[in-house]
């Protein structure tokens, strides 16, 4: 077994391993304290080679897995905690985020797993949270860190998911329930659609090394990341009020597209880019390291696990 670093990513080639879930097991805890320590790893040399090699991988990686709310764009359940990677146009890009963010109790742990790799593109490039946060415009990080980012959105059947989907339910009671439970404001509308209003803070201290980590998703869902084209098209669908997402600050103030490009062009100088292997498992320090997915070309597929829920 092979072992190199980078600041933000690690890597181990495994060598020969007969069954990836027993290695990733017998090798946990070497696992973790380097994911602790970078912010990341890449595990090359594995077993896997079809879906259900990679959910068994994936599994062992995150450990206890958790069910995903209030997701922006459908995918696969394969059952404890483990999902398909978002259905998410091959063409667009994912923009640098932290998975759920916007939740009240978000992953701590992330796993990816490459069944199949793409012909070109589809990489899943990652970010560091900490170096992001010292590098962005002061008065930025004090007025977001002061007041939080809010997220609204407009559930439609069109563009991203449905509420029924986001939320596991078809019973509006429970839905409300949820959202009182987790300080969404929710809104129904005329027409059976419902949308919400959430803040949540932006800044997080990293609950073992206490470490301040820009946490958010704050540009990736922003009006300005989209391209103008898309932009255009959902302004003219369902109005600037109404578009299936957006953000703010928390005390409301509206970003520009120069504030938005600002935070993309820092999360750019601290990507880390490694294209993807069959075979290859990623795990992710979700506050730590930001990541994103980067347009791509042919078949992919990534099984995704979403472990140790923690409460912002």
């Amino acid at each position: 077994m092979s072992e190199q670093h980078t600041s933000l990513l690690a890597r181990l080639q495994a060598g020969p391993v007969g069954d990836a879930e027993s290695w990733i097991n017998e090798n946990s805890t070497r696992i973790r304290s380097l994911v602790a320590t970078h912010g990341a790893l890449l595990v090359r040399g594995l077993p896997i080679s079809s879906r259900t090699t990679a959910v068994a991988a994936v599994r062992a990686a995150i450990g206890d897995g958790m069910a995903e709310r209030e997701g922006f764009a459908p995918r696969e359940a394969y059952g404890g905690g483990v999902y398909s990677s978002s259905y998410w146009s091959a063409d667009q890009p994912m923009c640098m985020h932290h998975e759920l963010s916007y939740v009240h109790t978000p992953p701590r742990i992330l796993a990816f797993a490459c069944v199949t790799p793409p012909e070109s593109g589809g990489i899943t490039a990652l970010a560091d949270a900490r170096a992001v946060l010292r590098d962005l415009p002061t008065d930025l990080v004090e007025r977001f860190e002061r007041n939080g980012w809010r997220l609204t959105r407009s559930y439609n059947p069109l563009v991203g998911t449905r509420w029924q989907d986001a939320f596991g339910s078809e019973d509006r009671a429970e839905v409300e329930r949820y959202c009182d439970e987790n300080d969404l404001e929710a809104v129904w509308q005329a027409d059976g659609t419902l949308k919400t209003v959430q803040n949540r803070p932006a800044v997080v201290a990293h609950p073992d090394t206490g470490e301040r980590c820009w946490f958010n998703q704050v540009a990736f869902l922003n009006e300005w990341t989209m391209e103008p084209e898309v932009r255009e098209f959902l302004v003219e669908e369902f109005g600037p009020e109404s578009l299936p997402f957006n953000t703010f600050c928390g005390d409301g103030w509206p970003l520009d597209r120069s504030s938005v490009d600002d935070i993309n062009k820092v999360y750019e100088a601290h990507t880390v880019r490694e294209p993807w292997q069959r075979g290859d498992l990623l795990v992710v320090d979700n506050i730590l390291t930001a990541h994103s997915r980067e347009p791509y070309r042919g078949e992919r597929e990534i099984v995704v696990g979403l472990g140790e829920p923690f409460r912002l």
